[in-house]
Formats: structure tokens, sequence, C-alpha cells
């Protein structure tokens, strides 16, 4: 890439952890896969009881094999589970954005 930054290193080093720790599993790629890039996401709104934060959750698969997954408390309260929802979209699609850059660097 031609102006890697601190995230993307972090993301590297995260499947290189991976795939030491679990060298039976790796990511499976197969060759007949379609290059279909889908994301799920979800929330659970205010489901912290000591502070109210809701819970933002995705899962990015990339030919059917699973290549990026999140779960974290959100930043701030939403007032609605709509908005908790919302929130987690976005956070999908900005890692989304970001895989589509790196697939679109590594010519695929």
């Amino acid at each position: 890439m031609h102006a890697p930054k601190e995230s993307h290193m972090e993301a590297a080093l995260r499947v290189l952890k991976y795939l030491k720790r679990e060298p039976g599993l790796g990511i499976l790629m197969p060759s007949h896969s379609n290059l279909k890039l889908e994301a799920y996401c979800d929330s659970d709104w205010a489901k912290c009881p000591m502070t109210r934060r809701s819970l933002t959750g995705y899962c990015i698969k990339f030919g059917g094999s699973l290549i990026s997954w999140k779960t974290k408390k959100q930043a701030t309260i939403s007032k609605s589970s709509a908005e908790a929802e919302y929130r987690a979209m976005a956070s999908t699609t900005c890692e989304v954005i970001w895989i589509l850059g790196l697939l679109k660097d590594l010519g695929v």
C-alpha cells in the first residue's frame, strides 16, 4: 500500500496473530467462490446496565469466508434502538469502505 497507517499495521498484526494462534484453521478462500463482499451488523440497545450504552457488532464475509468481525460498546448513549442500529451500520460501513480500498490496492 502506498500510504499505510498505524490502523493498517494493527489490522495486519491481528490477522497474523490469528493465523499463528490457529494454524489449522486459517482463512479459507475456496477457488470456486464468488468475490462478493457481505456485511452483517446488529446492535443491542442500552445493553450495559451501568452506563446504558449500546453494543455494536458486525461481521464481514468475502467470498463466503469471514474476514473481519468486531463487537464494541458504543461511545455514546443512544436515545433509541433505531439510533443504536444506525451507529452500528455506520461502523460497519466504515469497515467495508476500508476493506474495499484494501481490495482495490491488492488488485481484486
